[in-house]
């Protein structure tokens, strides 16, 4: 097709071409026909002339249900460099892409073994990735995609992608440059037409001009529709008429070259030798529409020029490349290299529409006889020419489904067992491939098909309208539900538990417990929760049992949950999940340092099982507590990771929570003003839902930039909104871990009475817990509140492993009280050992506090320099961490998910900032700041 009018367009797409670094490409929109094929096969032509090698891959509505179909189109020219990429990454993307067998590969990790395999060939030359159709994408190749869009900014690779208008796909959010086709004005349209049809009869021209009302393929193939056919409906939208036209041009085919034209339309593929194939077979039997065991002589459509796609033999003819001849003259299809494609999607999508049922059922039949060896796609066909429920049809589908699990085609597997579904014969059945598909669904994070397939099994026994009930509940934690579903749950659980399915009601208290974190569901239906969790036979030490106990009663069973925390904590990572849950329960019993241990433990493994979705729930515990430990440089990579693995993996409320330790680490350093941007950000993200515990994080963000910016009564105001149960940053566990900032507050302010209030609230919670972060609280509280050497050393007694900002925090506190008493000497000590921890820690709030009453005790203290820590963004404190620890860019690559080459970017800017030249300075740089 021309490209008249695209003038602005190719000089974009030729520019992104010429210097992609920086960019990662380029999303084409547009309607159906509108040229964006067109555009993109000229800029691949462009970037080969430029020296960039062109990957392609097409999406094909047919192959929408295979999974990875697409990336196996991509990547098929470089298979040759999979046997060279780490374990790992080498064997989940041979099973994604069918060339072995192992365990069940993780998306994520397919995502980054294909972004290693395109920089290690970009590195010897630079590429062009082309995505056509990308709506018509099977859905892992598009996550895929998507995945290695994000990370192209430091690679020389580039890539186009196209998309239909009103279509949706993972890459119209991957990042790439949105570019939008219009529709040709009228001068363009004009001179396209007449670079096509320059002998047109002025009025043809005329009513082709308006007829196609500046749609570029319009005005390729309308004129010879004029002047073929008696006119079109005017009434039927463009495409119809178009779909139409081609239909037209099809009808003067000879039958054999239509039905090859037909099955070609049918088949998954491009293959050539599965088209003849199956042609053969339909030529062979010299009929279309009927099924095994039907008369010859019942075949629908005559042989000849007159419409339907029968298969009579023609005189002459053979099932061979030359049947497809007229339809290659007549501009419908090409035949490169043993292929068989259509000039446009619109032309394979009229064939079946035009065709009659019995003749896509006979279409379908012979691709079955073709595709003996191939199983999956052989599936599919069997589905599309079954008339009614078939067994054993319905039984292939779901071995089918199971081969997509295993390579990680979660939404192929989905679509084989709902199509399973619809063929079973037993009511039964047809109910429990619903259910697995909806379990795969809720894996994969997919709520509405999940909600859709639920509704659809309407299951009728309790077993599993209990099952159902289950997968409802693990989305978002319930975050969005009303908290009377905790309750609801409770009585689920039991049901299930009663049955003898103790682990499925193990699962089920897990989704409900999760609930008590993030709203508030009232003290019965914890209670309920509790009872459930009591009468199963599970030992108390069981870790999903520590787990819900944890969130469920954080006081009443925090003793036993810290208990069997500490004997668990010896046991790290044999189970990163494990460890994962774990550590969430040790937060909720305020063992931060614990917490801490085991979100450390989690992430590894997650990040090597590719369990993204898991991971920034791991990394957003770890941040959290580490923050609170005072560890600041290693809450912040953290925090940064687990902001961007939550939006990625579309957990709006997680990253909300990270993005609220984000702010209160900009807070504790210092930075007001970024505090409160991310402060604010985060409470858009959990407000509307009431997602206490990022709620509960704001208000401790502004109460710390309160105090530091001297507004004591704000800080107060700020802090004592997560002890007010009516307010929705109240959180039941999280309030209690508040109490020194509160109280500073509370003394400044001048409102002790008040604080008073509040620990006489608190010190009963404290007679049922020994939550580590409670009693470090109350122990400075009584410190503060009521001043004495006793009441400090008691405070400093206490075993602060671990806790160095609380630490400081009492020192500080301890150093200011005894300069005011005229003790002078002795506050130095203190106030010495505080501004040394604190700028250890990098909290800059505090340590300008303890420089300034070092100097009313009449020692200088110098301001401290700027850090060159400082000056690394957290993603950069995270690559040179690990450079640190002597891991290579490959291997900094695979547990941060990029490329090595990305890691080495980064590390080319972060040696100038720190004032290092190797890998062996970086260490001792960070060791000394550390230090």
């Amino acid at each position: 097709m021309a490209l008249s009018g695209r003038d602005t367009e190719l000089k974009e797409l030729g520019e992104l071409v010429d210097g992609p670094a920086g960019r990662s490409g380029v999303l084409i929109r547009g309607e159906a026909g509108i040229g964006k094929s067109a555009l993109v096969a000229a800029t691949a032509a462009a970037a080969s002339v430029a020296g960039l090698k062109v990957l392609r891959t097409t999406g094909a509505e047919a192959e929408r249900n295979l999974a990875f179909a697409g990336l196996h189109q991509l990547l098929y020219p470089v298979r040759g460099g999979v046997a060279q990429l780490p374990g790992p990454q080498r064997d989940a993307l041979e099973t994604a892409l069918g060339l072995a067998s192992v365990a069940e590969p993780s998306a994520y990790l397919v995502g980054l073994a294909a972004l290693t395999l395109l920089a290690e060939k970009a590195a010897a030359k630079p590429l062009l990735l082309v995505a056509e159709d990308v709506h018509w994408l099977d859905r892992a190749s598009a996550d895929v995609l998507a995945f290695v869009a994000r990370r192209l900014e430091h690679e020389p690779i580039v890539l186009v992608a196209t998309l239909r208008d009103g279509a949706e796909s993972p890459l119209a959010d991957a990042g790439l440059t949105p570019m939008v086709l219009d529709r040709l004005p009228a001068d363009a349209a004009a001179e396209l037409l007449d670079s096509v049809a320059p002998r047109l009869a002025p009025s043809v021209r005329t009513r082709v001009l308006a007829e196609a009302a500046g749609l570029p393929l319009a005005l390729t193939e309308l004129p010879a529709a004029m002047t073929e056919v008696d006119g079109l409906d005017p009434v039927l939208p463009l495409t119809e008429r178009l779909e139409r036209t081609f239909t037209a041009r099809v009808a003067a085919l000879p039958a054999v070259t239509r039905t090859a034209l037909l099955v070609a339309a049918l088949n998954e593929t491009t293959s050539l030798t599965e088209t003849l194939t199956a042609t053969r077979a339909l030529l062979g039997r010299g009929d279309t529409g009927a099924a095994p065991g039907t008369a010859a002589g019942d075949e629908v459509g005559a042989s000849g020029s007159g419409g339907g796609f029968a298969a009579a033999r023609e005189p002459g003819l053979c099932a061979g490349p030359a049947i497809l001849a007229p339809a290659v003259e007549a501009g419908l299809v090409d035949l490169p290299a043993g292929c068989v494609t259509f000039r446009h999607p619109l032309m394979r999508s009229a064939l079946p529409a035009s065709a009659t049922p019995l003749e896509r059922r006979s279409a379908h039949l012979a691709l079955v006889e073709a595709l003996r060896d191939q199983p999956d796609r052989r599936a599919w066909h069997q589905a599309a020419a079954s008339g009614g429920p078939d067994e054993t049809v319905a039984a292939e589908l779901e071995r089918t489904a199971e081969r997509a699990r295993s390579r990680g085609g979660a939404a192929a597997a989905i679509a084989a067992l709902e199509q399973a579904a619809r063929l079973s014969p037993g009511a039964e059945a047809r109910t429990d491939r619903l259910l697995l598909a909806a379990e795969l669904a809720v894996e994969s994070g997919r709520r509405e098909t999940a909600e859709r397939l639920l509704h659809a099994a309407a299951p009728a026994d309790p077993r599993r309208r209990a099952t159902a009930a289950r997968l409802l509940s693990e989305f978002e934690d319930g975050v969005r539900e009303d908290p009377g579903r905790v309750a609801e749950l409770a009585r689920t659980a039991a049901s299930v538990a009663d049955g003898g399915q103790h682990d499925a009601a193990l699962r089920i208290l897990w989704s409900a417990a999760m609930r008590c974190f993030w709203t508030e569901p009232g003290e019965a239906a914890r209670k309920a929760l509790l009872d459930v969790a009591d009468r199963l036979p599970v030992p108390d030490g069981d870790p999903r049992i520590v787990a819900v106990t944890a969130y469920v009663a954080p006081f009443d069973r925090g003793e036993s949950v810290l208990h069997h925390l500490r004997e668990l904590v010896a046991k790290t990572g044999a189970d990163p999940e494990v460890d994962r849950y774990l550590g969430s329960a040790a937060l909720q019993v305020g063992a931060f340092d614990l917490a801490a241990r085991f979100a450390a433990a989690a992430a590894p493994g997650l990040r090597a099982q590719g369990r993204l979705g898991l991971l920034p729930r791991a990394l957003a515990v770890q941040a959290w507590s580490r923050v609170r430990l005072g560890d600041l440089a290693g809450a912040g990579p953290a925090a940064a990771e687990a902001v961007r693995f939550a939006r990625e993996t579309g957990q709006p409320f997680m990253a909300g929570l990270a993005t609220a330790v984000q702010a209160e680490i900009a807070a504790l350093r210092g930075e007001h003003k970024q505090a409160k941007t991310l402060a604010d950000e985060a409470e858009r993200a959990g407000l509307a839902a009431g997602a206490r515990p990022v709620l509960a994080t704001v208000q401790l963000t502004r109460g710390l930039t309160s105090l530091s910016e001297g507004r004591f009564e704000d800080a107060f105001a700020d802090l004592r909104r997560l002890l007010d149960p009516a307010d929705p940053a109240y959180q039941l566990a999280l309030r209690t871990y508040c109490v020194a900032e509160l109280t500073e507050a509370a003394v400044r302010a001048g409102r002790t009475d008040e604080l008073r209030d509040v620990l006489a609230e608190l010190e009963p919670l404290a007679a049922r817990t020994p939550s580590p972060a409670l009693h470090i609280g109350l122990r400075y509280a009584r410190a503060v509140l009521d001043p004495s050497d006793e009441r400090f050393a008691e405070a400093l007694g206490a075993d602060l492993t671990g806790w160095p900002a609380e630490r400081g925090r009492v020192h500080l506190a301890f150093g200011e009280w005894l300069r005011r008493q005229r003790r002078v000497v002795e506050s130095r000590t203190h106030l010495r050992t505080a501004r040394k921890a604190f700028d250890a820690l990098g909290l800059a709030a505090w340590a300008d506090r303890a420089r300034r009453e070092l100097r009313s005790a009449g020692e200088s203290s110098p301001n401290r320099g700027p850090d060159a820590r400082d000056k690394l963004t957290p993603h950069e404190l995270s690559i040179a961490q690990l450079a640190a620890e002597g891991l290579t860019n490959r291997e900094i690559g695979q547990r941060l998910y990029l490329s090595h080459r990305t890691v080495g970017t980064h590390l080319h800017r972060i040696f100038p900032k720190l004032g290092v030249s190797s890998r062996a300075d970086l260490a001792g740089k960070l060791k000394n700041l550390e230090g």
